[in-house]
């Protein structure tokens, strides 16, 4: 009786110390799957998605001040930027911003607010803009007709379902060719709204270059009661301004960047901690596996003759068979 508790003290305290080196192996993982996250997180930052805040009303009534968008920034490597699209473009050194941004005071201030551009939650107003396409190369871009509207190459445009309420297209006459290699942006809050028609007298008459854009906004993120994608409006089709089909990863890529991102609007931080926590995870459940077999060989082997009945006639070495009778041995009888 004494060994049999001797034998369960050892036993449990085996299982103790391995759940002690289970623990001592996740807290010597976690900086590597820290480094990991954020490895993986900035590159989909950088290639793929990055989440921007709304600080200005420039975007109201599809944006409000403190809305998170995601923006797809492989939209206009697959395909091409069409009238309507929500873009997001970097107009440092030639557009100034529309709000004000504070700079942070501290050292810890200003390193957190690098970290967190670094990261995906970046400002727009600072030096990024998000507004909406009107006018690709090419098109002759007025306002406006008898009706207040906007005239793009000679078609009238209805913007009544998307810019804001009590706002006319422009208070302010245009009439522009837009130049090659770039795009005529408004906000859809035109009286709030410093565009290309506060440009008109910069070079390139108030247009923007598209390699300056960003990406396209396809997604509302953030707060959770305006979650939505940030679709074409459909008077771009409807007047015949809707351009030719082209690949476009945006509608592809809006589940798996809402899937990913849109409890904080940070898709790169979760995307990579989503990756990385499960690779990690299996990995240490295949080494668990691996050690287990390595002490498998170690086991002492278990007879379990003693575990069959009286009647179980199975064995190993086959059924025993009898030694043929000669010629004078007795017939048994029964």
């Amino acid at each position: 009786m004494g060994s049999n508790e001797e034998s369960r003290g050892k036993g449990s305290g085996g299982k103790g110390s391995r759940d002690r080196g289970n623990e001592r192996s996740f807290w010597r993982e976690l900086p590597v799957m820290v480094l990991l996250a954020l490895g993986l997180a900035l590159l989909i930052r950088t290639f793929l998605i990055q989440a921007f805040y709304i600080p200005s009303e420039s975007m109201e009534r599809t944006l409000l001040v403190g809305d998170r968008v995601l923006v797809n920034k492989l939209a206009y490597r697959l395909g091409e930027i069409q009238r309507g699209d929500v873009i997001v473009f970097n107009g440092a050194d030639s557009w100034e911003s529309e709000v004000v941004v504070p700079e942070p005071g501290s050292f810890a201030q200003r390193a957190l607010q690098r970290v967190g551009e670094l990261f995906g939650f970046s400002t727009v107003g600072e030096k990024d803009f998000i507004k909406r396409v009107i006018g690709l190369p090419g098109d002759r871009v007025q306002c406006c007709d008898e009706k207040d509207r906007i005239l793009i190459n000679g078609t009238p445009l209805e913007e009544s379902s998307y810019i804001h309420p009590g706002d006319v297209p422009s208070q302010d006459p245009f009439n522009i060719v837009v130049p090659p290699g770039r795009v005529w942006v408004m906000g859809d809050h035109r009286s709030e709204s410093a565009d290309s028609r506060a440009h008109l007298s910069d070079p390139g008459n108030g247009t923007i270059p598209i390699d300056k854009v960003v990406g396209r906004a396809f997604m509302i993120v953030w707060p959770l009661d305006r979650l939505a994608l940030l679709n074409r409006p459909e008077a771009y089709a409807e007047a015949g301004l809707a351009a030719p089909a082209t690949p476009d990863l945006a509608e592809n890529t809006a589940g798996t960047a809402a899937l990913a991102g849109f409890a904080v609007g940070s898709a790169p931080v979760a995307a990579a901690v989503a990756t990385v926590v499960p690779v990690v995870g299996t990995r240490r459940v295949l080494r668990r596996h691996r050690r287990r077999g390595e002490r498998s060989p170690g086991r002492p082997h278990v007879d379990d003759s003693c575990r069959r009945g009286p009647h179980d006639h199975r064995s190993r070495r086959g059924p025993t068979r009898r030694p043929p009778r000669g010629p004078g041995s007795p017939r048994s009888t029964r």
